[in-house]
């Protein structure tokens, strides 16, 4: 499985995450859950400063075994690859390839895969209301001109 630091310079750092087919491998250990299979955060491995996310793989018939909510962070699932639910404060969302689901810190939530698929998503955790500038109101438009030196 590919799961390492490609590039890594003063203003960015790449990652390889591996094929869609090789996240199940990931795992992390979370204490008093033990080990969670599937799941990998990047926050440490790619140096996040404003956000953290995490590279999901649910198996069929699997679910986080807990209800959880957040301090701070609100959350956004985004569906890759499957079809699942995601329950939050009681209320079950059917979701799949293309949904995606923001949750406010104090939603309790958790999910499962209820199909016969791997489900796949990514999850990005981030302080609420902290986002003031975004998108190209963010954007500092650089007078270099675009070269690609390998032509297609």
């Amino acid at each position: 499985m590919t799961d390492t630091i490609i590039k890594k310079r003063a203003n960015f750092t790449a990652y390889e995450s591996g094929a869609l087919k090789e996240w199940p491998e990931h795992t992390v250990d979370i204490p008093g859950l033990g080990e969670i299979p599937g799941k990998r955060f990047l926050k440490d491995a790619i140096e996040f400063t404003g956000c953290e996310i995490s590279l999901n793989s649910m198996t069929p018939g699997a679910g986080m075994p807990i209800y959880h909510q957040h301090q701070q962070n609100e959350e956004v699932y985004i569906f890759i690859q499957g079809r699942g639910q995601i329950q939050i404060d009681g209320e079950a969302i059917d979701v799949q390839e293309g949904t995606i689901v923001r949750i406010s810190p104090k939603g309790k939530r958790t999910s499962r895969n209820n199909s016969n698929g791997p489900l796949l998503y990514i999850i990005i955790q981030a302080r609420e209301n902290s986002l003031t500038q975004y998108g190209l109101g963010d954007a500092i438009v650089a007078e270099n001109k675009v070269n690609w030196s390998n032509k297609l």
